[in-house]
């Protein structure tokens, strides 16, 4: 087949314990899905989940030992952290069951929904799309992703994010209010979701900014930690 011009290299995220990469398709990530921080951004209750999403080619790898550089984003002046589980999906179909969700799950990552939420926030003042706010160059560091069967009880793991040093999100997978079950249930019912998905599940309470020069460390317990400098 000929192209008009050479097709970009695939996205693709490495494996730990192998030598193979997963192939990034789409990243889907939910909104709101920790109460606390609903709470923090002016909503609370269990209201319906609700989905954006980001670019693959978005993706940010950051490989085990390594300490990634994120360029800061044009544009803004308020850059926030989410620290989130990441679920990657090996096994696609529509209209999932809940029950059977397990069964599509290839392996999870820790990841980073990056937003640049003073854009993010005129967008909602104004009743238009916020793709400006989170679907931006860069925006979902991701590190490793751990085989399902290696990664032990991720629905009771601690989820964290320390910048400097210093401790700003905190919090347990137990706390997501639609669990990572119930999130591929929903999706799966909007879109056939297809082998190498990421699904990004949602950050806990404690987004802040970050500026140049700051060190962001995130984690799951029985992942593999990602560091990135912002520059």
């Amino acid at each position: 087949m000929n192209y008009v011009f050479t097709p970009s290299p695939v996205t693709a995220v490495p494996v730990m314990g192998s030598a193979d990469h997963f192939p990034v398709h789409r990243i889907y990530c939910v909104g709101r899905n920790y109460e606390e921080h609903a709470k923090e951004m002016g909503f609370s209750g269990r209201e319906a989940p609700f989905f954006f999403m980001k670019p693959a080619d978005a993706v940010v790898v950051i490989h085990p030992g390594e300490t990634a550089t994120l360029p800061y984003p044009s544009l803004t002046k308020n850059l926030h952290h989410e620290v989130e589980l990441v679920v990657a999906i090996g096994t696609g179909g529509r209209n999932i069951a809940a029950a059977d969700a397990a069964g599509h799950i290839f392996g999870y990552a820790v990841g980073l929904d990056m937003t640049r939420r003073d854009l993010q926030n005129e967008m909602k003042k104004q009743g238009r799309p916020w793709s400006i706010g989170k679907g931006f160059d860069h925006s979902a560091p991701i590190g490793a992703i751990t085989p399902a069967a290696a990664a032990g009880d991720i629905a009771r793991a601690e989820i964290s994010l320390e910048v400097g040093g210093k401790q700003r999100q905190r919090s347990t997978v137990s706390k997501l209010i639609w669990t990572i079950a119930e999130v591929i249930e929903h999706l799966s019912a909007a879109w056939e979701l297809q082998p190498g998905d990421l699904i990004y599940t949602g950050t806990p309470e404690g987004v802040a900014a970050v500026v140049p020069g700051d060190t962001m460390t995130a984690s799951v317990t029985g992942l593999q930690s990602i560091a990135l400098t912002v520059r």
